[in-house]
């Protein structure tokens, strides 16, 4: 599969197909809902979502490193800073660039021209994630997640193509990448606790009585309570209608891209139906989408990718190409030139 990929994309160079391969590793070992969703767009499009996705997981791993109680901000970062420098060199075409990850990004950067701010951005909010622990408002957390999260859809734009101006796109675009983060933060309350982090944001919480201190002591002891339940029923709400904000951008994605990015639409929507169906214990257990689920969603995109497809096919078959005409058999008669 993945050689078929490469091949797809034109990717023939030896050390960039062993750099696309590593990213590819990645995207199947950490992002099983959005890989999921990638195996339906055409093969040529994954090795690009492949190495934006890997990147982004590489520098979430290295914030990510470090266990409860322990404090090595400095060693991570000094390793964003390392990546930082390996993404300069990677985006500037620079000679000794060897970092794989880096290096299928730079290249997919060059293909699709992905404007390097969003990379950018993307390495300020990380770093931000070394020291920054709450969000006293959503207005602070939207700030952050820009960087996080929007400018990881406004990458992904180019790779999947749009039948409007890309402009007109874009906003729906960082709407999704916003909506698939908000639906992680909420499913890993418990998780991003023991990180000591916490992104609900502050007055949300105040607003149903409920504080940071509180989450920690319903994720020591197990038990649930009434103010915490009712803070993350709202953040789910609040997080349904950033999906709503980014539903109109599926329409305007390029047709045989739809269904991959409408799939990881439904999966990642029906993570909020799986937090609420079990009652909201997101400190105490992370919730999971059942596997028929997933299936049926998976099962109901490949057959929205074969009609994708066929349309395609059809729009292509019917532009018709002149054929020469054969010899009159009176050279003065004047010949019509039909399209067959």
């Amino acid at each position: 599969m993945t050689a078929r990929e490469l091949d797809a994309a034109g990717i023939t160079d030896p050390v960039l197909r062993a750099a696309y391969d590593r990213c590819r590793e990645l995207n199947a070992a950490h992002g099983k809902t959005y890989f999921l969703a990638t195996r339906l767009l055409p093969a040529e499009h994954r090795p690009a979502v492949h190495a934006l996705y890997g990147f982004a997981r590489w520098a979430d791993d290295i914030v990510d490193s470090t266990g409860p109680g322990t404090d090595d901000s400095g060693l991570r970062g000094a390793r964003l800073a390392a990546l930082q420098q390996h993404l300069h060199s990677g985006l500037r075409r620079q000679d000794g660039e060897d970092e794989p990850v880096v290096l299928a990004l730079a290249d997919t950067a060059r293909r699709y021209a992905i404007d390097h701010r969003h990379f950018h951005d993307f390495m300020t909010a990380m770093r931000s994630d070394l020291t920054v622990t709450d969000y006293p408002t959503y207005a602070d957390l939207r700030a952050y997640m820009h960087g996080s999260a929007a400018v990881i859809g406004l990458q992904m734009l180019p790779v999947l193509g749009t039948v409007v101006p890309p402009g007109e796109a874009e906003p729906h675009a960082a709407a999704l990448g916003v909506a698939f983060q908000l639906t992680n933060f909420l499913r890993d309350v418990g998780e991003d606790l023991d990180r000591g982090r916490v992104y609900l944001p502050a007055d949300l919480l105040a607003a149903h009585g409920a504080d940071r201190e509180l989450l920690r002591r319903c994720r020591e002891t197990g038990r649930q309570d009434r103010r915490v339940r009712a803070a993350l029923r709202e953040f789910e709400a609040l997080t349904r209608r950033v999906y709503e904000d980014a539903r109109p951008g599926l329409a305007m994605l390029a047709p045989v891209s739809r269904p991959c990015i409408r799939t990881a639409y439904v999966l990642y929507g029906s993570i909020l139906d799986a937090v609420a169906r079990d009652g909201y214990a997101v400190l105490h257990r992370r919730a999971v989408v059942p596997r028929r689920r997933r299936a049926a969603v998976a099962a109901d995109g490949l057959v929205r990718l074969a009609v994708a497809r066929l349309r395609h096919r059809g729009r292509s078959a019917a532009v018709r190409t002149p054929v020469p005409p054969a010899p009159p058999a009176d050279p003065t008669r004047p010949v019509s030139k039909e399209v067959v």
